[in-house]
């Protein structure tokens, strides 16, 4: 079985309850070390903060190598920004830390580091939001493809007029006649309420506006521009997907594509397709 780290180390009393589930902690801290010594000790990784100033050791408070230390990571603050000075900063530094620990595994790249160069990878890399297709990167391409994709069906169409407002605080008013479409989905199942009067969905490859306020479990949408067999009850609507990167959905929303996965709720139906291993 592979091992398993928990990247925020140990809560303070759940030492033996990590132990028994054989789950590993990135201790981050010197009463962590402490705390997993007292316990037993045994299989464990280091944190060493290089300059992000979230979890980690300090460089000059970093413990010495201990048994069972078999991971020494850190975590890159700009690696979306391939010229941003703080990578090589960080690189630097955290070269000369993993020095102290010749035995131990080392790990300094999330998604964006992963593409950085070949001096950035060490041993194990993290990805995370470039797994699910979302661009690890500031600006430029995608070199990821999206695996990722999130559709609501339309449960009821309508015609409005001009001055017809539409959802709570009437934020909406129709200029002419409009027909509109009302999906199910909402801020409850992860749909962020700042993508009201801004975001978009696509229905049938025709990209339609978000009009009104999203609300908790409906979304409203112009979808005058579809032909009305395309815009009916029981048609869905993509909201990520291969006609709307999950990129350029966080973007409406002012947000990341790492929020826009995160928020996404239980409520969601997943099917998963594929191979599996």
């Amino acid at each position: 079985a592979p091992d398993t780290y928990v990247l925020a180390g140990c809560v303070p009393g759940t030492e033996a309850t990590l132990r028994a589930a054989v789950l590993w902690p990135v201790l981050n801290q010197p009463e962590q070390l402490v705390a997993w010594r007292a316990a037993g000790g045994g299989t464990c990784g280091v944190q060493i903060d290089t300059g992000m100033n979230r979890l980690g050791f300090r460089p000059e408070d970093a413990p010495e190598p201990l048994p069972g230390l078999a991971l020494v990571m850190s975590h890159l603050a700009c690696a979306d920004d391939a010229a941003d000075p703080h990578n090589l900063e960080q690189l630097t530094a955290f070269k000369a830390i993993a020095r102290r620990f010749p035995n131990a595994w080392t790990s300094l790249d999330a998604s964006g580091g992963c593409f950085l160069g070949p001096e950035y990878t060490c041993d194990l890399v993290r990805p995370g939001i470039a797994l699910f297709g979302g661009n690890p990167r500031k600006s430029g391409e995608n070199p990821m493809r999206g695996v990722a994709t999130l559709t609501a069906p339309i449960l009821q169409v309508r015609s409005i007029d001009r001055g017809d407002t539409v959802g709570y605080g009437a934020t909406y008013e129709a200029s002419g006649p409009r027909r509109l479409a009302v999906a199910a989905l909402g801020y409850a199942d992860g749909l962020m309420r700042t993508l009201s009067n801004r975001g978009h969905g696509v229905v049938s490859g025709i990209r339609c506006p978000i009009v009104g306020r999203i609300s908790m479990d409906l979304v409203t949408l112009d979808v005058s521009e579809c032909p009305p067999a395309a815009a009916a009850p029981g048609s869905h609507v993509e909201f990520i997907g291969p006609n709307q990167p999950v990129d350029e959905l966080a973007r409406s929303a002012g947000t990341l594509s790492y929020e826009i996965f995160a928020r996404l709720g239980p409520r969601i139906i997943r099917q998963y397709t594929g191979t599996q291993a």
